[in-house]
This record gives structure tokens, C-alpha cells and sequence, in this order.
């Protein structure tokens, strides 16, 4: 499967700390506001969305038809298609995108530690 940009969204308690320490290891402001209370950060492939208030806990977060820069990709597996596949292997989902739309759409699994893993296509 193929499941697109690979981000961790992380849940700051207060967000200009936390965008100091990550710009300290080399990351760049790519998307967001800090009057927004959130923001995109990138160093090379990597992806840091750093959130507060938003969320409790962190999320890992893939996007299918989006590469690291949010570029579109030439081609890519459908999020109903990676919800039908993670069905089929009897995955529990905490949530379902709309199997019978087109579109955007983005569902959100657990791993067995407890862990959120959100797909969430733009496209």
C-alpha cells in the first residue's frame, strides 16, 4: 500500500517552546501559524506538526496522493481502498470515511499499543 507523506503531530503544551527546540535540531517553519496555535515543520523528509490545545496525545499521520512538500503524487492508493484492505485483515477503525464518496476523506485506526494513526487524504 501505498500511504503517502509520513508526519507526527504532537500534542505542546505551549507551541513556541516547542518550535524553538525543533528549530534547534534543524527544522524549518513549512505551513501553519502561530496564532493559529499550530504549525508544520520540515527538516529534509521529515515532517513535525506541532499542535496545542488541538489534541490530547500524539498522531501519526499519513496522507495517500501527497509527497513531504504537499505535492500532489503521480499515483497513489485511495483512502478507501487502504480502509477496505485494513477491513479485510479485521483492523478495528475509530473511525470510517464514506466507502460510496470520492474525494477527500481520512479515517482513523489505533495500533495494538494504544497508538493514533490518522489517514487523511487531501485529494
Amino acid at each position: 500500500m501505498k500511504l503517502g507523506a509520513f508526519s507526527i503531530s504532537l500534542s505542546v503544551k505551549d507551541l513556541a517552546t516547542s518550535k524553538a527546540f525543533y528549530e534547534a535540531l534543524g527544522f524549518e517553519h513549512f505551513g501553519g501559524e502561530l496564532e493559529k496555535n499550530y504549525l508544520i515543520l520540515k527538516n529534509g523528509n521529515a515532517l513535525v506538526g506541532l499542535f496545542q490545545g488541538m489534541f490530547e496525545g500524539n498522531i501519526m499521520t499519513f496522507n495517500p496522493g501527497w509527497d513531504e512538500s504537499a505535492q500532489e503524487t503521480a499515483t497513489f492508493d485511495d483512502v478507501r481502498q487502504i480502509q477496505a484492505h485494513l477491513k479485510s485483515k479485521e483492523i478495528a477503525l475509530l473511525t470510517e470515511v464514506d466507502a460510496s464518496s470520492t474525494g477527500p476523506g481520512n479515517f482513523m485506526v489505533q495500533d495494538p499499543d494504544g497508538n493514533m494513526i490518522l489517514i487523511d487524504q487531501h485529494r
